[in-house]
């Protein structure tokens, strides 16, 4: 649970981070996708998600989409929204401040989104202090593992069933590490969460 739901003592410790977020009167999740675009993945989730009529938000590798710059058009294309996950999909507590910012800004100007959300969910204090004044750093409230070796796509599945509640930012991957995994386990994961009565929004770009 330690990974899948991250516990209130680690998520105090960057309370200007969007873990969860819930609307009055209305039951609702967010699915995000990390570590994209990626030719052969994201296409096939975009599909899947315009199959279901739903949208998500893409937190995008600026590597990846220096190499791939159509798919986040067309992920703008078809209503989703989408964030900054730093350029070369960096660690925060494995380099200093100073780089970590310069990976960032630098996947900026390919991104262009006032969302960020940390590669493994690892920041220290002051790169914290310093992305905030720029950027709204999105976290999430449940992860599912689908990158995983060890889980298979069942797993995955129940991880979701288990964790999501009301105001959910649940992380997927559409990377080529987690595909095995996503591809069994996201359309399930879709209709259990639309056979619960939620709602699956995008995370708003102020």
């Amino acid at each position: 649970m330690l990974i899948e739901q991250p516990p209130l003592a680690y998520r105090l410790l960057f309370p200007e981070a969007l873990w969860r977020l819930r609307k009055k009167g209305r039951k609702v999740v967010y699915l995000t996708f990390d570590d994209g675009p990626v030719p052969t993945v994201t296409p096939w989730v975009l599909d899947l998600l315009d199959h279901y009529g739903v949208k998500a938000t893409f937190f995008l590798v600026g590597d990846n989409v220096r190499r791939s710059p159509h798919l986040l058009d067309e992920i703008k294309r078809r209503g989703h929204s989408w964030g900054n996950h730093t350029m070369h999909h960096l660690q925060g507590m494995k380099v200093p401040t100073f780089q970590y910012m310069r990976d960032i800004t630098e996947a900026d100007k390919l991104i262009d989104s006032p969302l960020f959300r940390p590669p493994h969910g690892l920041l220290r204090w002051k790169q914290a202090a310093a992305i905030k004044s720029h950027y709204n750093i999105v976290m999430y409230d449940l992860v599912t593992r689908d990158y995983s070796r060890k889980l298979n796509p069942d797993q995955v599945l129940d991880n979701v069933r288990r964790y999501a509640r009301n105001g959910s930012i649940i992380v997927f991957h559409d990377s080529l590490k987690a595909e095995r995994n996503m591809r069994s386990a996201l359309p399930r994961a879709i209709e259990w969460l639309l056979s619960q009565n939620y709602e699956l929004l995008p995370l708003p770009m102020p």
